[in-house]
């Protein structure tokens, strides 16, 4: 398996590399006019583009047993934005490879978030997304006057729990008379007691739409899960000991967690070839280091004949 590098940014055309930040529990800033926030990466096993190891204690915490990747990020959406206008998870730039019996994945992904969107069959551009609040396992949301000391060190020392005691706080839907409106109370209007609680009520729509986050709401989340694995090989492993073999089907085009709203097509026009996102707010990649240098020496390459 090739080193890895990781990048990260506000949109896939301006990534900065973050390499040097993964597993290191530092994180990298960045902001845009729709999002402002930080970004913290740790991969199970990773190693750089020299073939250097770092390490993380995250991985070790009994809270995150089994965890193989995590993408913590923390920050406010700078405008109004529904909870069901937020998604999170994978687009790619090209048609995909997909192993026989990936059906069997697809079916695990639904049962895991049942709220899950796709088209990973897409001959242009796959993706699959899902609300923010439905997918994350870990998510926490707090008003900004209500946030003792400020924001705080990010990524935190402890790890992150749902804490959704401040959602009833959050902004309700427009009201053509008067706009966005903050609800009149901070009673619970949430009262989740699990994370699982928290995904059942957001699968359903209507919930989301009834929920907006703006810059007075302070969202920090922890996207990780155990069924990919990156080293030594790239392997997704689900319930009842099968596994594939990425790296039999991966062509080293980025594997990209994104963040932002999806594009619907335009009546009587079909989506086939458009980009999955309309509003992207983060987006971290990962990529083979190898591929990533043949690139860039053949785009210096080309420079140097211009």
């Amino acid at each position: 398996m090739p080193g890895l590098r990781v990048r990260a940014g506000t949109c896939v055309e301006d990534l900065q590399d973050i390499t040097e930040l993964v597993n290191t529990g530092r994180a990298h800033p960045f902001r845009s006019e729709q999002f402002e926030g930080q970004v913290a990466i740790y991969i199970k096993g990773f190693r750089n583009s020299l073939g250097q190891p770092s390490y993380s204690e995250y991985f070790q915490r009994p809270d995150r047993k089994g965890i193989t990747w995590s993408v913590q990020v923390k920050g406010e959406f700078l405008q109004p934005r529904s909870a069901n206008e937020i998604l999170l998870g994978n687009t790619f730039d090209r048609a995909l490879n997909l192993p026989w019996g990936s059906s069997l994945a697809l079916q695990f992904a639904k049962f895991v978030d049942p709220a899950l969107e796709h088209d990973l069959t897409s001959d242009t551009k796959p993706w699959a997304l899902s609300p923010l609040v439905v997918t994350v396992p870990h998510f926490k949301h707090a008003r900004v006057d209500r946030v003792p000391g400020g924001l705080g060190e990010f990524p935190p020392l402890m790890s992150i729990s749902d804490d959704t005691s401040q959602l009833g706080m959050a902004s309700m839907p427009e009201d053509s008379a008067r706009g966005t409106q903050t609800r009149n109370d901070d009673r619970a209007v949430f009262p989740f007691r699990t994370p699982g609680e928290r995904k059942k009520y957001f699968s359903k729509e209507t919930n989301r739409k009834d929920l907006v986050f703006g810059p007075d709401d302070i969202i920090t989340i922890d996207f990780c899960y155990g069924f990919l694995e990156f080293y030594p090989d790239i392997i997704l492993r689900l319930p009842a000991g099968i596994t594939f073999d990425l790296m039999k089907y991966w062509d080293k085009q980025p594997i990209r967690f994104v963040c932002g709203t999806r594009r619907r097509p335009s009546p009587g026009r079909k989506e086939e070839g458009d980009e999955p996102i309309a509003d992207m707010f983060w987006c971290v990649e990962v990529v083979s280091a190898d591929d990533d240098e043949a690139v860039s020496e053949k785009d210096g390459d080309s420079e140097e004949v211009d």
